[in-house]
């Protein structure tokens, strides 16, 4: 059995119903004064039967919400086409039913669109008292509604003009391929207000509640109809659109998009700039952190901001760091770590500056200081030995020399050492150190086995007492001084201290936080170059060839003072 042709007019019928049976019941009736309406409407052979149905029940529905009667609204209709033809007047009818009766009985006309000649007779005829319109003197307001679909095949903007002179106010609605160009000349001003683009039963339905909120002072907003992304703002019979802070309405007019801050420049930026709903921010690239002033980068410092575990330097570079060693030192496999202090051996004597001028907290970072140093130094008994003597206004022997053989004790003992705070005496330090400190007593290795002997000064401000002479004293000796300053240390004094080169032996820090850095020059230079050398072995005195090397210079200064008739009685014995 063949099958009926399915037809789109009833279902398109049942969607008018629908959409009438809305409007009907859709709030309230608007009450205004006094008001004669005339709709112009556009029924040339352009507009197809469907769109001509969607204009006849958007008056349908736009009637049922006017309050119509002799002494309120009046209401006219007119269509046109290549003739204007009068669909009743604006003094026939007094009844909503009556006027529905008739705008459901209109055929269309189906020629041309002569839109100019239609604002003329409705200038001329619809609006004259004889039709039904109430005398100037009355000040009725007059307002026409023009529906059209297409472009006026006659001049319209003229005529538009001389109606608007006369008092007519005109409202323009398109549909779907009316031109816009005509639609603004026939319009009256403001155009945003009175030019409506139909392209939809949504559409037609907004322009029917903004004309009803212009005539009834409805809030548009409130009908949920505006299609605004973000926020509606009422305003008088219209609304507008209105975008969140960051946000920019689109040409829609509806939607909002994100504003690109950085597209009207790069803010100054050095790096990158980020546009947010804030506005535009700079933003650094990476392993750069951003400045105070918001636009500069600076290379991150990896060094200052993780545990490193570096033992003398730390470099960054880039997204990374490396660790670094001293010259004449190589760093380990843990990439970290560098080799001890083993090309000599070494008798090394700390005299560390207990005055008040320090205070307790910076003698604290004092000591930690001290043990990096001991860190990289080969501390044993046939090594490196360490001692540590502090002074204020008198000097007290922390350790000796001889009394720690590992690194790890000195440390200890080096963290257990109590602040004594008082003056500054460094010349008395330096007579300690020359007379006692590097005393076999001490633990200091015999001046026969060319242990190189070095001390080193550490102190923030001017001694109290003379250091000249002793500082000398301390050279004579053969020792190797080293100065560290930090704060007010007197340069003076420092170079007085060390040995030459000055540039290689003293050290300074303007503030105890940052003398790390002097690690440095430390570490490369208390290592010596010369002395025994770790292929060389320290002899046991007691062995043979060590007694026939002691015995060939006893001898031998023993026969200097025979000839100096000190030892004459003891020459002959040994003769």
């Amino acid at each position: 059995m063949r099958g009926l042709p399915c037809s789109p007019l009833p279902m398109l019928l049942l969607l008018l119903q629908l959409w009438e049976t809305q409007l009907q019941f859709e709030g309230p009736r608007c009450r205004t004064g006094p008001l004669d309406l005339v709709f112009v409407i556009d029924s040339s052979r352009s507009v197809r039967p469907f769109e001509f149905e969607t204009m006849r029940q958007f008056l349908v529905g736009l009637l049922r919400r006017l309050d119509v009667g002799p002494n309120a609204t009046r209401v006219g209709v007119i269509q046109y086409s290549s003739q204007v033809q009068s669909v009743f007047r604006l003094g026939a009818f007094s009844r909503r039913e009556d006027m529905e009766h008739a705008i459901r009985a209109v055929v269309p006309l189906a020629q041309g669109t002569m839109t100019g000649l239609a604002i003329q007779y409705a200038m001329n005829v619809a609006f004259s008292v004889a039709e039904g319109a109430r005398p100037l003197e009355a000040r009725v307001p007059r307002v026409a509604v023009i529906v059209t679909d297409g472009r006026p095949q006659d001049r319209v903007a003229e005529v538009a003009a001389q109606a608007r002179a006369r008092g007519i106010e005109i409202y323009a609605v398109g549909v779907q391929r009316a031109d816009v160009g005509s639609l603004r000349a026939m319009a009256s001003p403001p155009l945003d207000e009175h030019v409506f683009l139909v392209e939809s039963f949504d559409l037609i339905r907004e322009f029917g509640l903004q004309f009803q909120g212009r005539l009834c002072a409805i809030d548009l907003c409130t009908e949920g109809t505006h299609g605004c992304e973000h926020h509606c703002v009422s305003s008088p019979a219209s609304y507008f659109c209105h975008c969140q802070a960051g946000f920019v309405l689109q040409q829609d007019q509806r939607s909002c998009r994100v504003i690109d801050h950085c597209s009207f420049g790069n803010h100054s930026c050095q790096h990158e700039c980020v546009s947010t709903l804030g506005g535009p921010r700079c933003r650094c690239r990476e392993g750069h952190d951003l400045l105070p002033d918001g636009r500069s980068c600076q290379a991150r410092d990896l060094c200052n901001g993780v545990d490193h575990g570096c033992e003398f330097q730390c470099v960054s570079e880039g997204l990374t760091y490396r660790c670094l060693c001293p010259d004449g030192r190589q760093l380990q496999a843990d990439g970290k770590s560098c080799n001890r202090c083993r090309e000599g051996h070494v008798d090394l004597v700390l005299l560390v500056d207990g005055s008040k001028s320090v205070r307790p907290q910076n003698f604290e970072l004092v000591k930690r200081f001290v043990n990096q140093i001991v860190d990289f130094l080969d501390v044993s008994p046939e090594g490196t030995r360490v001692g540590l003597v502090q002074f204020s206004s008198r000097v007290r022997t922390e350790f000796p020399l001889g009394r720690y053989g590992t690194a790890a004790e000195v440390k200890q003992a080096v963290l257990a050492v109590e602040y004594m705070e008082r003056g500054t005496m460094t010349g008395l330090a330096l007579r300690h150190m020359v007379e006692h400190s590097f005393s076999e007593a001490q633990g200091a290795r015999p001046r026969v086995l060319n242990v190189p002997r070095v001390g080193l000064v550490f102190t923030d401000g001017r001694s109290q007492d003379d250091i000249s002479v002793w500082a000398a004293r301390a050279k004579e000796e053969g020792i190797v001084m080293y100065a560290v300053g930090v704060g007010k240390a007197v340069e003076e004094e420092l170079r007085e201290i060390a040995s030459e080169p000055a540039e290689l032996h003293v050290s300074y820090s303007p503030d105890f936080s940052t003398m790390t850095h002097l690690l440095e020059n430390l570490k490369g230079s208390i290592c010596p170059e010369e002395g025994i050398s770790a292929g060389t072995e320290l002899r046991s005195p007691c062995e043979c060839e060590s007694l026939v090397e002691f015995q060939g210079r006893t001898l031998g200064a023993l026969e200097s003072l025979t000839q100096k008739h000190i030892l004459w009685g003891w020459g002959r014995r040994l003769e």
